[in-house]
């Protein structure tokens, strides 16, 4: 048998030379798998169907959350009211709650650590008060009022501490802590208010010491911390120092004894100051002037 007769070609490989070889697999010649393409349409029996989403109940805008309560209200972080739920020192509505997740609606009587608070965030404005708004009707806005001056400064409902009328100028402040308002308003509260009084004329050095020692009008006993003249000024322009927020009372101190108050501007409100705040402008207190009122 020649050699070239070893080449069957029902053996591929068989023959020394010039044997069939296998089919290569690579460069494209493998065989075509048809695998599922992974953006095929599924058969409808294979989906798995799926439960629905129950729709989200609606929050009701008039509950919230009772740490979010007490938060907003100034009083401490949502995680620091947690901590007073759960010891008992807040109420609802005169009771005790320690439940996490408590929810109240707003017009829910809530004591936190035995004061009554308010969902709203304490603000403190401070208005250097120009001529011809008053603190009058002070639930209404227009007709000068002293709310318009402040409208937009914040969405709280502060109020005014203490009454003006529409001649006197001067520091004002503004709040919705009840507490803050209390306090500089009651008879007994300790904090210095300055006044600049400008009189129809010179007040007489003896008038001066009469209110100095103490003045008697309407049977009540009236005392002032300090009243002086003004520097450099006419007889006529005066400073006094007393701890009363009522104006009324300090235009009564001169009237008693037949002068007429031309102005009338407070100065110093409980160590708050007139600086850097022109006339009709307003700011908000700054962290350390609200911790000097609670303690002054």
């Amino acid at each position: 048998m020649s050699r070239h007769q070893g080449n069957d070609k029902s053996r591929p490989g068989s023959g020394r030379q010039g044997g069939f070889k296998k089919t290569s697999n690579s460069r494209g010649n493998a065989p075509i798998r048809k695998t599922p393409s992974k953006f095929s349409v599924k058969p409808e029996e294979n989906k798995v169907s799926k439960t629905p989403k129950a729709p989200k109940t609606p929050s009701n805008p008039d509950e919230m959350r009772l740490n979010k309560y007490i938060s907003n209200s100034g009083m401490c972080s949502r995680r620091e009211a947690d901590i007073y739920i759960q010891s008992g020192n807040v109420k609802v509505n005169g009771e005790v709650i320690t439940e996490m997740g408590h929810k109240v609606k707003l017009n829910d009587v809530v004591v936190f650590d035995g004061s009554t608070i308010t969902p709203e965030k304490k603000e403190y404005i401070l208005l250097n008060k120009p001529k011809n708004f008053s603190t009058v009707g002070d639930d209404e806005k227009g007709d000068g009022n002293v709310l318009d001056l402040v409208r937009g400064a914040t969405k709280a409902k502060i109020q005014p501490v203490g009454r003006m009328d529409k001649t006197t100028t001067g520091l004002l402040l503004f709040t919705n802590d009840t507490d803050m308002a209390r306090k500089f308003t009651t008879p007994n509260q300790r904090s210095s208010k300055l006044y600049q009084v400008t009189l129809d004329k010179n007040l007489k050095y003896e008038d001066l010491e009469k209110i100095a020692s103490g003045i008697t009008i309407d049977e009540y006993k009236i005392y002032v911390e300090e009243i002086t003249y003004i520097e450099n000024e006419p007889k006529s322009e005066i400073g006094i120092k007393m701890k009363t927020a009522n104006v009324k009372i300090v235009r009564k101190i001169f009237e008693h004894l037949n002068y007429n108050v031309i102005k009338l501007d407070r100065v110093t409100f409980a160590g708050l100051t007139k600086k850097n705040l022109p006339r009709g402008n307003w700011r908000f207190l700054t962290e350390q002037e609200i911790i000097n009122l609670k303690n002054s």
